[in-house]
């Protein structure tokens, strides 16, 4: 019997911006974190494994934090994210302590993601809905050439508190991505969005679609992310500030005929990007429990 789909978690990001491991921070009523619901929405939505890809230091408070409330769930595992893996001989910059980026952190989960699985961010709340037309999508029409991505709307997804990077996303008449293009430093500024990143166009509409970095993989990902990153290390491992994101991988996955679907989602998005974000973030956690989406404690 074929296994069902697997949730690969990115953990291993330094929050610089937040200033602590939101990672781990307390936001639900009972102390759940913002992972504690993304885990709930998988396993109701039907998902059968849950890999966490953290950094080796933190890999310990992450397995005591999750292990004994998913037994008997959902299966779980700890891989971590460093430097030094699927570098292929380059050296690491001695002084470089941020990790390489989102799409090598996926890589760091190819030995137990299986077939099929969703890629999600550790401090974002992407909301049942989103779970469910996921797995469907796993499960029902992902193949080694089609991939998909729920898709969220710009102005659902700025920060009140300071600028933010998103994955920008241009569609065909289908609602199938034509591209992405990873953008920095975004911030609301009157009826659009300003981007100060040097790159054109400087001002973004609000109803601009935007990849919160939850996508759906067949396997066939790793083969180009790997050769992806080692053109990424030949051009970039001198800058410290690098990343290998996924839409890197995504753009040349299209580039080669591949298909992404952008599924649209009724689920509210939030997330913590800055430390002023964390009141805002309990608090639509308090209405979505009094409303009855989650039970005023998950375990």
């Amino acid at each position: 019997m074929k296994q069902p789909p697997a949730l690969v978690i990115l953990a291993a990001g330094m929050a610089s911006r937040y200033g602590s491991m939101k990672q781990t921070e307390h936001f639900g009523p009972n102390g759940e974190t913002i992972i504690d619901y993304s885990l709930y929405d998988a396993i109701q939505a039907g998902f059968g494994k849950v890999i966490f890809v953290v950094r080796e230091q933190f890999k310990e408070e992450f397995r005591k934090l999750f292990e004994e409330k998913l037994k008997g769930k959902i299966q779980s595992v700890y891989v971590t994210q460093e430097l030094d893996r699927f570098i292929n001989g380059y050296p690491v910059p001695q002084q470089r302590t941020k990790p390489w980026g989102t799409a090598h952190a996926v890589l760091c989960a190819q030995e137990a993601a299986g077939d099929t699985f969703a890629v999600i961010n550790a401090d974002d709340f992407y909301g049942r809905d989103a779970f469910l037309k996921s797995l469907q999508f796993l499960k029902n029409e992902c193949s080694p050439q089609r991939y998909a991505l729920i898709g969220y709307e710009l102005k659902n997804t700025l920060s009140e508190h300071g600028a933010v990077n998103r994955g920008i996303c241009f569609l065909n008449a289908q609602g199938r991505l034509i591209s992405i293009v990873e953008r920095i430093n975004i911030l609301k500024d009157g009826n659009d969005a300003l981007c100060e990143d040097g790159k054109e166009p400087s001002r973004l509409p609000m109803n601009t679609k935007v990849s919160m970095n939850f996508w759906c993989f067949h396997s066939s990902y790793f083969s180009l992310a790997q050769k992806m990153f080692h053109h990424f290390l030949e051009q970039e491992s001198g800058n410290l500030k690098s990343e290998f994101f996924i839409p890197i991988v995504a753009d040349a996955f299209l580039k080669n005929g591949g298909v992404i679907d952008v599924l649209p989602t009724a689920s509210a998005w939030f997330g913590v990007t800055y430390r002023e974000d964390a009141s805002a973030v309990r608090d639509n956690i308090r209405q979505l429990v009094e409303a009855g989406e989650y039970p005023e404690k998950l375990w």
